[in-house]
Order: C-alpha cells, then structure tokens, then sequence
C-alpha cells in the first residue's frame, strides 16, 4: 500500500467508528410520529379521516378493557388530534420495526414473517417489515420452562406439553381483534442519550412477541404497523426489561405534540420541567389516578359519588392512546350543560355522530375550561380549543364523549386521553408510584438526568422516526466503504 494512502485510511476507520454505538447510559429516547396526520377541517378524504380515527378509538377502548364486549362503535374523530408511533431496531443485523407507542398495555410485540393474515402494505406511508427469527444471529427461542413465560402469564404456570416447549401467547381485544404468536428472544436497538441534543446506538437483549397470526382490525392495511410497543407496568413490558437489565430507571416521558406532529418520548428522570404529581392507584393494571372533582369554568359539577370510585370497571384512566376523553353518562351531560349553559339558543348539528355546532370567534373567549382534579392537589386544565375542535370554517364538534359509545361496560370510566393532554409533558414515574403533567411547549426540549453519571442533557422534540437513524448510519457507513473503495484503487 502507498504510504500517502495510510492517512486517509485512518480518517475513514475513525470517521467509521465514530458511528458504533457508544457506552450504555441510563436514559434513552425515541422520537415519534404522528399515526394519524394532521388536517383541518372538511376536504377530500375528510370524513374518511374522521372514520378511520373514530374506528381507532373504539379499538383502543376495547384494547385497554380487554375483558369486556365489543365497542359500540361510531363514524368520527377530531381533525386536530392522532397517534404515536415509533421505529425500532431489533435483531442482528438489526431490522427496523414502526410500532405503535402504546401506555395502555404492557407487551412488544411485532408481525412474524410466519404471518399469513398479516398486512403487507400501510396506509401510513411506511414500508411494513415481518420479523424473520430465522434471519437474526442473535435470536433465540423462549420455552415454557423460562421464567418469562411464567410472568407474560400472569405469574401462572403455562399450560404446556412441556417445558421445553415453545411459549406461545395469545391477546384478544374487545373489540374482537386479536395476536397470537410466540415469545423469542433477540437484540432490540435504541437511541441512547449521550450528550445535549445527542444520541448513540444502544442494544440490548430482550423478550418480545413474535405475531403468527393477527385477527379483526389489526390486519386492516389503512393505519397498519408492524406491531405494539407497550409501556405499562408489569414485568413483561420492554421499559421493565431495560430496567431490570440495569439499562434505564422506570420512569419515562413524553409530550405529544399536537400542533406540529410529533414530540418527545424519553426514558429517564425528567429534571426539567418539573411536574406536580398524584399517585397512581395501587393493583390495577394500567396507570389509574384518584379524581376528585371536576368544574367547569370554576363551577364545581354536583356528582354522584360513585364516579370517583376506584373499582375494577371504574375509575379514572389515563391514556395517551386514546384520542378523545369518554365520560360516564352522567359527568358527560354536566359537563355540556354548563360549557353550553350561555348558549341556550345554539343549534346543534349531528357531524359523524359528534355534537358540533357554529360559531365565529374564538371558542377560547366563549367557551369555559374544563377542569378535573386529582388526589394530592393536581389539577388538569383542558382547554376550549382542545375539547371542541374545528371540522371546517366555523363549525366545531365536541370531543369528550359519552363512554357508553365504546363499550357497555367501561360506560362507568373516564378515560382521558390525547385531547386532555394537548401540549402537556406527562411523567410517569413508576418506580414511586406517580404520575404527572404540566403544560409544555412540547416542540421543545426537555432535561434528562443520567442516574449512573450524573449528567444532565438536553432531549430535543422531533418528527421523525428512530429508525431513520438506523437507515442514515446504514447508507452513511455504505459510503464511506465506497470512499474506501475508490482511494484503493486509485
């Protein structure tokens, strides 16, 4: 080899390094997208928009409740609200997964290429990928004789032929969708955070659902991903895994930005903003917080009692996988009386099955804040612009729901999702059993503390997704090795 070559070679082995995945840290952050776009109001394909957001919230309602009867179901959505997804890498060489973020449920879980009944093609614009155990050099299989098998099932011993057979799963949804596959092993690839601002590629072994068959709505092309990243509490779910793999604390974040798609989503403690919190409720499934009451406009709603209790099939749920808030009947009728109680004039339309109505102006200035308060004096301010939102000029919808329109019996729950939480950071903080929000610009950043240096860096929003920084350090790699190539031979 020329000896004029040695310094270049050298520029491109450090340039090549530099893009190997730095030292474990403790925080970690995955940058998000938006499942349903943005529009506004009325236009081609809008009433389809509306449908296909509607259909999705009965979904999730039956997800979160999946012991109960179909949704009831209904035709419309806001145009001013959508999903989360992210992307992820998983295997070795790693592949790249979109899945739903998910604080409902608890598992990861992706389509396997063994899936017939899987969907090939998404209405999203993403390129959907089936997971090929066989093609990973770090997948394994997990058998019914592994501690995991026991705890994804409740902490009950797996019915089996025998522990060295196959751990299988199984959900059905209450909407009568449905995964069932089998749990591997295998290498899951993250973004950690390493500087202000910064990320490197982090890996780490994990447990997860490999999907052999899906059923119902999980198989429709329009909104299809590859899967779902759950982030619940039990012992099975992914962020309970980095934690008890040393990887990251329990605790995690996001801000869902409702304004310009897209966000923040990040695992660690949270320094800045800081954020009052209410405890959750101890031995239920998903992240229930005690209500106290709830005003309209300062005017405190006269209630049964029963509605602040904390019972199974009860309660207050909060979820950023909803889109909308479902009331029980009776706090949903309170709530309209006094929001309308200066408009006893206003005609009502029926949109799509929603309450909407006209009116010029700002809904800010007419309209009241909503107001819901929890246990240890936290309070969550819904504003007009995020309950009532526009479906074309000066024709707005109303979008806290009756819960009786999504299943029989969650028609005693609030469930509040995204509209409640519009530009909120939300901290959930499992570790100490808390949860909690404040009004974020969340096209921002926030501080995350690394517990195992110390450090504080800076998390930046963004609106694109973690798989793209797999696909850039790919073609970036790529070129560098052609840049070789070509100094070689020349």
């Amino acid at each position: 080899m020329e000896p004029s070559l040695i310094p270049k070679l050298l520029l491109l082995l450090l340039a090549l390094s530099a893009l190997a995945p730095g030292r474990a840290v403790a925080t970690g952050v995955f940058q998000v997208r938006r499942k349903f776009p943005r529009h506004q109001g009325a236009g081609p394909g809008g009433d389809k928009h509306l449908a296909a957001l509607r259909e999705h919230d009965g979904r999730r309602h039956g997800r979160l409740l999946s012991a109960v009867d179909l949704p009831l179901g209904g035709n419309g959505l806001p145009t001013e609200t959508g999903l989360y997804f992210t992307e992820i890498g998983i295997g070795t060489p790693a592949k790249s997964f979109y899945v739903q973020v998910d604080t409902g449920s608890d598992l990861l879980w992706v389509n396997c290429v063994s899936c017939d009944t899987c969907p090939r093609k998404s209405g999203l614009g993403i390129e959907l990928t089936l997971y090929d155990p066989a093609g990973s050099g770090s997948h394994s299989g997990v058998t019914c004789g592994e501690d995991f098998c026991v705890i994804a099932n409740g902490g009950l011993p797996p019915t089996c032929p025998s522990a060295s057979s196959p751990c299988g799963y199984s959900i059905a949804y209450g909407d009568g969708s449905s995964t069932t596959g089998f749990f591997v092993t295998d290498t899951l690839h993250y973004n950690q955070v390493s500087g202000n601002a910064q990320t490197a590629l982090a890996n780490t072994s994990i447990t997860f659902g490999c999907g052999a068959k899906i059923g119902g709505d999980l198989g429709s092309s329009n909104q299809a991903l590859d899967g779902i990243l759950g982030f619940g509490q039990t012992n099975s779910s992914m962020l309970s895994q980095l934690a008890n793999a040393g990887k990251v604390s329990k605790v995690f974040a996001h801000c869902l930005d409702t304004v310009n798609g897209g966000g923040i989503f990040a695992i660690g403690n949270v320094v800045q903003p800081k954020v009052k919190t209410t405890p959750l409720v101890s031995g239920m499934p998903h992240y229930n917080v005690n209500l106290k009451a709830i005003d309209v406009g300062g005017a405190m709603l006269q209630l049964p009692k029963s509605i602040f209790d904390t019972r199974e099939s009860k309660g207050t749920i909060i979820d950023s996988g909803t889109t909308l808030a479902y009331l029980p009947e009776v706090v949903h009728k309170a709530i309209l009386s006094e929001v309308f109680a200066q408009y006893v004039d206003m005609s009502f339309h029926d949109v799509e099955d929603f309450l909407c109505f006209r009116y010029s102006g700002s809904v800010d200035n007419g309209f009241p804040v909503v107001t819901f308060h929890f246990e240890g004096d936290l309070s969550l301010n819904v504003q007009p612009h995020d309950y009532l939102f526009q479906n074309g000029n000066d024709l707005y919808c109303m979008g806290f729901q009756s819960g009786g329109l999504q299943t029989k019996d969650g028609k005693d729950m609030v469930l509040l999702g995204d509209i409640a939480f519009s530009n909120k950071l939300v901290l959930y903080d499992i570790e100490n059993q808390v949860i909690g929000w404040d009004n974020y610009n969340c096209s921002s950043s926030i501080k995350i503390k690394d517990d195992k240096t110390g450090s504080v860096y800076t998390v930046d929003a963004h609106d694109i997704s973690a798989g793209w920084r797999f696909q850039w350090h790919k073609s970036l790699f790529s070129l560098l090795v052609m840049t070789l190539l070509t100094y070689l031979m020349f």
